[in-house]
């Protein structure tokens, strides 16, 4: 592909799971005319950002990848970050992608031109205009770092979990953790035999289940290599197991049943009463995302770790304060406080037919047809958009949904000579608010707690509510009458 063309039939930004994917089954429906803006110099995503001590995924590896790229060799159930990005590089290579990126472009403003029907795309790297634009972003690529009184004059080091200093040695440090989502409880056991104080800021204690992790054998391998089926059937009982989850969320019963699994993974894990108060949440499982580990709680329970409930008042060059006047030397912060998730960076850079910017549109209330595109951004696809995140099963599953639906949407204008298409208002409403109806009941609602899962205006804009293949059910198909269509 010629480095000095700036115009395509399609966009695609980001090299993720969702850039990539989407990249492969355009190649192989016919479009070949796209590009892929990617800002790093490599390809991988939040794969790559993220190489934090510990740092794996919590669904199982042979769900977590694509199904039309299975990858016999995982060497454990639940997969370090090393070997997720390194499938993602094969991928790419394998699928002869890489021709298509235009690496270190990142991208800083995207226009609608009314008039040429075409995205105006400026990049850090050049000027480029597409009759097409594919989002893969992710929403864990921006990460949210709190204001915190004083921080600016702290003289220690300073960091944020998914852009981890490797140069920093903890030895013997004095560490402050901040927060204890889903980093957080996989670094913070890494990390702890290290350092010679670790203080742990908890502001809400998580629900933590037992991680089932085991090595894959080499006669598992054997047989996946021989007999792809083998590995096929397996990730097929995975993903009907973890859909069975679904219920863990919705019915009364089976909250109480999760509650009681995790209660008593905490009980066998810290037998100190009063640690262990501290690691109890006041909320229903479910409501904020379930972690899962083996080794967080023990590493709570060493004598260089203390579990810090108060909020923090103060930032000092060489300590913290918080609320109760208690001040703690600290050399190190590391923020384990997650993403900008409902309010994506992303929005804000974005207009859309009317000049808005997505952010705006949204004000506050993420919205999408199908959570995949948007009213008043036409020839837009968002993958991993509103209302489309998970709380049991893999993301992969639903960006290979969305993928389809985009396909379907593209062959469509294909056939139709069409320029430009849209969903209509009254189709993303609707689709809205089956979505809520489908929320309702659920732990989400009724869990008692705030997480980020919650946009501005209090509504779970973030999670896809029932079952998954009821998902790919509705986003599979396109439906034109949905559509606002320009010829």
């Amino acid at each position: 592909m010629s480095q000095n063309k700036t115009h395509f039939q399609i966009a695609i930004i980001g090299t993720g799971f969702g850039g990539l994917g989407t990249a492969i089954k355009l190649k192989q429906a016919g479009f070949d005319d796209f590009v892929m803006f990617e800002r790093a110099n490599d390809v991988g995503g939040t794969w790559r950002d993220n190489t934090y001590p510990g740092c794996a995924c919590d669904v199982q590896s042979h769900l977590y990848s694509f199904s039309f790229a299975l990858n016999p060799d995982w060497s454990r159930m639940y997969s370090p970050q090393g070997e997720i990005w390194a499938y993602l590089q094969k991928c790419a290579t394998d699928y002869n992608l890489l021709p298509y990126i235009r690496f270190g472009h990142e991208v800083s403003n995207v226009i609608w031109d009314n008039v040429k029907n075409c995205w105006l795309i400026n990049t850090s790297e050049g000027n480029y205009s597409a009759n097409v634009l594919v989002a893969g972003v992710g929403a864990l690529c921006e990460p949210s770092i709190p204001q915190l009184q004083g921080i600016e004059s702290f003289q220690g080091k300073v960091f944020h979990s998914a852009r981890w200093d490797h140069s920093h040695d903890l030895t013997g440090r004095n560490v402050a953790v901040i927060g204890t989502g889903a980093s957080a409880i996989q670094f913070v056991p890494q990390i702890q035999p290290k350092v010679a104080k670790l203080n742990l800021f908890q502001r809400t204690p998580p629900w933590i289940i037992p991680r089932q992790d085991r090595k894959i054998s080499d006669f598992e391998h054997k047989m996946f290599r021989q007999f792809p089926i083998t590995q096929r059937l397996m990730r097929t009982a995975i993903y009907l197991f973890r859909e069975s989850f679904v219920m863990y969320f919705r019915h009364p019963y089976f909250m109480k049943l999760n509650s009681g699994i995790a209660k008593r993974h905490l009980e066998r894990a810290v037998s100190d009463p009063k640690l262990r108060a501290k690691l109890t949440p006041n909320y229903i499982v479910g409501c904020k995302r379930i972690l899962i580990s083996n080794d967080y709680f023990p590493s709570l329970s060493k004598p260089n770790v203390d579990v810090i409930t108060d909020s923090i008042s103060q930032v000092r060059p060489h300590s913290i304060i918080t609320k109760d006047g208690v001040e703690r030397p600290i050399d190190t912060i590391i923020f384990g406080t997650g993403f900008y998730v409902t309010d994506l960076p992303f929005a804000k850079i974005i207009r859309g037919r009317t000049g808005q910017t997505l952010y705006e549109t949204w004000n506050g209330a993420p919205k999408a047809h199908l959570g995949t595109t948007i009213s008043g951004f036409p020839n837009f696809f968002l993958l991993l958009g509103p209302n489309t995140g998970l709380g049991h099963n893999s993301v992969v599953y639903m960006i290979e949904s969305q993928i389809t639906h985009i396909v379907n949407a593209l062959n469509y204008m294909k056939k139709h000579n069409l320029a430009a298409i849209e969903p209509k208002i009254e189709a993303q409403e609707a689709f809205v608010k089956e979505v809520e109806q489908n929320m309702q009941g659920t732990v989400w609602t009724s869990g008692g707690c705030a997480s980020w899962y919650l946009d501005s205006t209090g509504r779970n804009s973030t999670l896809w509510p029932t079952f998954t293949w009821l998902f790919k059910r509705r986003v599979g198909q396109f439906r034109p009458l949905e559509y606002l269509t320009t010829g």
